[in-house]
């Protein structure tokens, strides 16, 4: 089993195989519209475009169940991503990444790559860890989502290669990217 094997709803309710984007190395991201790392879509569509042409692509997922941030219908989001960031990567339509009605993509997503901490050089990092820690004591030993903007990394093979929690410095990111498109 790898990502081709999984369909998911496109923002406009029609089904996608995830196959149509088999060869491309991808960053599979749940997103939230009133979120304090909602501001991470600039940089999200940044690199999306400085690498869209050498066969990277941006998957969105955006997901309400984190604060209730993604709260409004799957167009209101569409229409302040585009509004406010531009964005031009692919949106889907709104999911549940957590939980008995997770989508089967992030249920495999998160069966590959589990929580493995946060980074501790990030001071950012250290206060999400204490805000998390209070409503789930054992979320170390959990490998669900945490919160919204959780990024998973995919290879052009359809391996999922590397998780990144939301408070992962975006130019690690952009780093390891860089080193998968290379690769291809």
């Amino acid at each position: 089993m790898n990502i081709y094997d999984f369909k998911v709803i496109a923002k406009d309710g029609t089904e996608v195989s995830l196959e149509k984007y088999k060869g491309n190395v991808l960053l599979i991201v749940n997103t939230a519209t009133e979120c304090g790392f909602t501001p991470q879509y600039d940089e999200l569509q940044d690199m999306f475009e400085k690498y869209a042409h050498a066969g990277f692509v941006i998957l969105d997922f955006p997901c309400n169940q984190f604060g209730n941030q993604a709260p409004g219908t799957d167009e209101e989001i569409i229409t302040f991503c585009d509004a406010r960031f531009g964005i031009k990567f692919p949106q889907f339509s709104k999911i549940d990444v957590k939980g008995e009605h997770a989508i089967p993509l992030y249920q495999y997503l998160v069966k590959e790559q589990g929580f493995k901490g946060f980074n501790r050089d990030n001071k950012q990092a250290i206060a999400f860890e204490d805000f998390i820690k209070q409503s789930n004591p054992n979320y170390k030993n959990e490998p669900d989502i945490k919160w919204n903007f959780t990024k998973f990394l995919v290879n052009g093979e359809g391996k999922v290669i590397e998780r990144f929690e939301p408070t992962e410095d975006m130019g690690d990111v952009e780093y390891k990217v860089r080193e998968l498109l290379e690769a291809l």
